[in-house]
């Protein structure tokens, strides 16, 4: 049978891809089992060069893990834009080499190392600090694990006509990356004429145009330029000039100075900054400008694996009005930051030189029940109607509790996987028993259980980190300090949707975990990242959509991505206070319109529309005292003193102490920032409150249980 014979009764049409499978020699059609034929594959393969072996999939039921799940044509589906995941330059060279080239089969491939050697029966790293150190012998025995399961369970297990298909995603076309983006950050009056009689949505923009910063205001108009020219080459409407919309330059930079000690908190970053201090009060975007310009003559040399590839202990500058963490705000609140934080993720890319490519994800039909392949907002959907509030699925909750009972320190947790047959079984029972609570948890081993938690990550029909921003998570690695890297990577968390992001908190926190107990299971930070990386960036279909070079060279990269995310998780999932102070101009500038228009309104005079607030600073406040409301307890309110050294916590120390009925957990309970420049948020423990008053003097302090 001929090589494209094979492929067919495979199921797949290939079309468009280069690859350098053709020069390997051709083995005789053999299952994936045959020693022979997987001796004779490692004996070709070469880890230094890149050229990998193609291993043929001889039989369709036993589909790859990353290859379609019926006759497909992969043209079809198109990929992920390889410029994204290797040179950002060379964009163009790539898309006219991918669109002239024959296509390699997208069976199963051997990892590149995947040639048999001798080692040590425990060799592990101890480092945690460099990947250089570390075999990435992990990963690829994960991709041949991941490989060999034939795709796990979730795919073809009872799903009839809501079976999960392969992920779909394309590249946009011209014009419809920058369109996509202005509308997400709020901006689409800046392209659409229908909008531009929409009052309301002129004043929003302009409040949200007003409050940006220098980089960010560079970062919307660099979009609004290149979505006009697009727009003129197809000679559509008239959209208004970018030089309407902002300042010149000089003059943008001039205001964002002007701001930049008081409302902006923008201040003047120096080069003699601590490295491993976060400044989160000056704009990320701002900080990786000023150093651009402090090394213009060096070049970045160091890469994902070299010996200066180190971690340190970053730390955030204190302040005193306090951390905000993510659910501490008002989803009006977190609208605002998702549309700020859009625009300074990609200001700070910009200033880096790095292009990114989104995607978009194209609809798919999926599983509307059931645990494995069920989009996450399928999941939680199901389980909120069992338990509301609920932010995790259920199944990869339990999954983890199992784990944690007495899994911990069973040596190579995440790295040995179950039997194959087995955690197949296992998966089908799961899905026909798990809300019933008729699941047999006690049988179920440790190593059976983590694989299953891994099937059920790289099952979503959907990547963890979604379609739109996996390729900026990529792309984290080519900025030049692991600063700013870890400034981007905050930046795509608070990204995320919330199903997305909640589920990755709960997995980077057990992953934690099991590096706590790395004594005894041998499973240090970078063994977790390097076994776990594949499971979350390698999507449905991913494999047939890179090239082997690009896989290659993704293993340390996303393998460094997955580390950060572990490594630095209590300070990722945090809002900078830069972003906060943005939050707060905008609501202060609505707050004024507002107020004027009432003033129009009732026939007032001039003088009370100058006003930032019709509400006067508290009488209590200006003495020394604020009054903190409790409307859920028995004690309604009470007066504390306000002095230098009053923190959040000792407000609801007193407030406990003082009325003994309240039975929820102090734990449970949170002060209240509302009203005033917030719409609302929970405060830090350690909030001073005098400084923060001084930051919003007309708020109110309400306790009440936290409401996430």
């Amino acid at each position: 049978m001929s090589r494209q014979q094979q492929q067919q009764t495979q199921g797949v049409v290939l079309t468009g891809y280069h690859s350098n499978a053709e020069l390997l020699p051709k083995t005789d059609p053999c299952a994936p089992s045959c020693p022979s034929a997987r001796d004779h594959e490692s004996a070709v393969s070469s880890r230094r060069t890149g050229h990998y072996t193609i291993q043929q999939n001889q039989n369709a039921q036993h589909e790859d893990r990353y290859g379609p799940a019926a006759t497909t044509s992969i043209s079809k589906a198109s990929s992920i834009d390889p410029s994204s995941l290797s040179n950002p330059n060379s964009a163009a060279s790539l898309r006219s080499q991918l669109s002239s080239s024959p296509k390699p089969d997208s069976s199963p491939r051997h990892s590149p190392n995947s040639r048999s050697r001798p080692q040590p029966a425990c060799q592990r790293c101890n480092s945690q600090d460099s990947l250089e150190e570390l075999e990435m012998d992990d990963y690829w025995k994960e991709v041949e694990n991941i490989t060999h399961s034939g795709g796990g369970a979730g795919r073809g297990e009872g799903g009839g006509e809501g079976e999960v298909q392969e992920e779909q995603q394309k590249i946009p076309e011209e014009g419809e990356q920058e369109e996509a983006w202005l509308t997400e950050a709020g901006l689409a009056r800046l392209f659409d004429g229908s909008l531009a009689t929409d009052q309301d949505q002129e004043e929003d923009s302009a409040v949200f145009l007003s409050t940006l910063t220098r980089t960010q205001a560079a970062a919307v108009e660099r979009r609004v330029t290149s979505l006009q020219q697009t727009l003129r080459r197809r000679n559509r409407q008239h959209v208004p000039d970018v030089r309407d919309i902002f300042r010149p330059p000089e003059k943008v930079e001039e205001h964002s100075k002007l701001k930049g000690g008081s409302e902006n908190g923008q201040k003047d970053v120096t080069s003699a900054e601590a490295e491993t201090e976060l400044n989160v009060e000056v704009a990320f975007s701002e900080q990786a400008l000023t150093y651009r310009e402090n090394h213009q003559r060096s070049k970045v040399t160091t890469s994902p694996n070299s010996p200066d590839d180190k971690l340190p202990n970053f730390k955030l500058l204190r302040d005193k009005t306090g951390q905000t963490r993510i659910g501490d705000l008002s989803p009006l609140d977190m609208k605002k930051v998702h549309r700020l934080v859009l625009v300074e993720m990609t200001a700070l890319f910009d200033t880096a030189g790095i292009d990114l490519k989104a995607h978009k994800a194209v609809k798919v039909k999926t599983k509307e029940s059931g645990l494995f392949g069920v989009p996450l907002a399928t999941l939680l959907d199901q389980d909120q109607r069992r338990a509301p509030g609920t932010k995790v699925p259920f199944i990869l909750q339990r999954l983890i509790s199992h784990i944690e009972e007495d899994g911990l320190d069973t040596e190579g947790l995440l790295r040995i996987p179950g039997a194959a047959t087995r955690v197949k079984s296992l998966c089908q029972e799961l899905e026909s028993s798990f809300y019933d609570g008729m699941f047999p948890w006690q049988q179920l081993k440790q190593h059976d259980a983590a694989s299953l938690l891994k099937m059920f990550i790289r099952e979503l029909p959907h990547p963890l980190l979604t379609v739109e921003y996996l390729s900026a998570f990529i792309s984290v690695n080519k900025l030049p300090t692991k600063k700013q890297q870890l400034q981007a990577l905050n930046l795509l968390v608070l990204l995320l949707p919330e199903p997305n992001r909640d589920t990755l908190k709960a997995l980077v926190e057990f992953f934690q975990r099991v590096i706590d107990h790395q004594a005894k299971n041998k499973m240090t930070l970078n063994n977790v990242s390097v076994v776990m990386a594949p499971n979350i960036f390698m999507f449905k279909g991913f494999r047939s959509k890179v090239t082997e070079q690009q896989e290659f060279s993704m293993a340390t990269t996303t393998a460094n991505i997955v580390r950060l995310l572990i490594r630095y998780q209590n300070l990722l999932w945090t809002i900078p206070k830069f972003i906060l102070t943005q939050v707060r101009q905008q609501n202060m500038e609505s707050q004024r319109k507002q107020n004027k228009e009432r003033a129009v309104k009732k026939l007032l005079k001039k003088i009370t529309t100058d006003k930032l607030s019709d509400k006067a600073v508290p009488e209590e406040s200006s003495q020394g005292f604020i009054r903190v409301q409790a409307p859920q307890f028995s004690k309604v309110s009470m007066a504390v003193q306000l002095t230098a050294e009053l923190q959040a916590a000792d407000v609801l120390t007193r407030f406990l102490s003082q009325d003994s009925s309240v039975a929820v957990k102090r734990e449970e309970l949170c002060l209240y920032e509302i009203g005033g420049n917030i719409k609302e948020r929970c405060l830090d423990g350690e909030t001073y409150m005098k400084d923060l008053i001084q930051l919003n003097p007309t708020a109110e302090w309400v306790i009440r249980a936290v409401q996430r």
